[in-house]
């Protein structure tokens, strides 16, 4: 029985926006995602959790402008749900949406393009 789980992970990072139109100090966050994926079985929600936890643990206390996954872009919420969402779906999952939060109102969400 397929069923759809959502997990949610903190972490800690710092970013800048120096792109024309978008210029901003560098500044950090206490951000959180929320991700959500089909899961075939509950012996895959380790696996979910596992690729979840490989993502957080590349962004956590850093500087995310440093990171070659973003280079050239500014790192923004929506930019990190779309990598998060890219990366889950790498790994093999049936990833549906990735929400970032950047701080209490500002958020953004990022679904797949079969997600309901």
């Amino acid at each position: 029985m397929a069923f759809t789980l959502a997990l949610r992970r903190r972490f800690v990072a710092d970013h800048f926006h120096d792109l024309p139109g978008f210029v901003e100090a560098r500044h950090g966050h206490n951000w959180e995602l929320e991700a959500t994926a089909s899961l075939g079985s509950e012996a895959e929600e380790g696996a979910f959790a596992a690729a979840l936890d490989a993502w957080v643990a590349d962004v956590d206390y850093r500087l995310l402008n440093d990171l070659p996954a973003l280079a050239g872009r500014n790192p923004t919420a929506e930019l990190l749900a779309q990598r998060a969402l890219e990366h889950l779906r790498g790994a093999g999952l049936d990833a549906r949406a990735v929400k970032v939060r950047e701080k209490a109102n500002y958020w953004a969400l990022c679904r797949s393009g079969n997600a309901r």
